[in-house]
This record gives structure tokens, sequence and C-alpha cells, in this order.
């Protein structure tokens, strides 16, 4: 079976593939529709932060050996011819599968490393230092 793949704008948009080392592990309550995993930063050309939750990870970007295409299964049915006379259809309807390209992965983020974690350090306040009487507070003895 053969089924067709079509591009009907000519220029497709541009996808890129995330790879992370290790699972991300969501709430069972919380749908995958719309759902922010973090935010991506880009601090230089080939350099890509990550941050979720209180973890950073740092990346870059690998252009793919062999793109990828991001596909669209479209079921389309045929238009039934009904008899007038016997209004009856004389064939029955059929259904075809066309693939929509969507888009097209060139490049993927590579998240190889482990991640660091955000967790601030408390701030250390310096101790008030209490001037002593006598000469541990600067003064000279006599000699």
């Amino acid at each position: 079976m053969q089924i067709p793949v079509r591009c009907s704008c000519g220029e497709c948009k541009e996808w890129a593939m995330v790879e992370l080392q290790g699972s991300l592990e969501i709430q069972h309550s919380t749908s995958l529709n719309n759902l922010v995993i973090g935010s991506l930063c880009r601090p230089s050309a080939n350099k890509y932060k990550l941050i979720i939750g209180y973890h950073e990870l740092e990346g870059t970007k690998v252009t793919l050996k062999k793109p990828l295409v991001i596909l669209k299964k479209v079921k389309t049915s045929d238009d039934m011819e009904v008899d007038t006379a016997a209004t009856v259809p004389t064939q029955p309807e059929s259904t075809s599968v066309e693939m929509h390209v969507v888009g097209i992965i060139r490049e993927k983020l590579l998240f190889k490393s482990r991640p660091k974690a955000l967790i601030s350090k408390q701030e250390v306040k310096p101790k008030k230092q209490r001037a002593l009487p006598g000469p541990l507070a600067g003064q000279s003895s006599p000699q």
C-alpha cells in the first residue's frame, strides 16, 4: 500500500529536537497539552541552557546526519455516488490515507551532562567584633 506524502507549502517549518539524559517525570494529574517543562536560554551561538525546576542543564546544538520529518496522518473519504432511481450507493465509501509534512528536524539540542543544582547558598553575615579592654584591643602595653 502506498501512502502519499505531501507538503503543500513548499517550505516546511524547521523544528529542533531536545535530547536529555535520564527521564522527566510529571504528576499524574497534569495534562501534557501546553505543558511548560522549563526555560531555554542561548548564552552563545552554539551553547544552550535548559532550566527545569531547580536544575540547570548545559547543552550544544548538533546537526543530524540524516534529517527527520514530522508527519501528520490525514484520512480522506471519497464521496459516495448515489443511484437516484434506487437511492442506494453504487459503490461502498472508500477512505484513503495521506501523510502531510508538518516539519523537518535537521538539528538537535543535546544535553548530555548531569544537571547542576540551583540551590542558593545561605548568606553568611560577618559577626560583629566587640572591642576588648586591655592589650588585646590594640592598646600598646608599657614596657
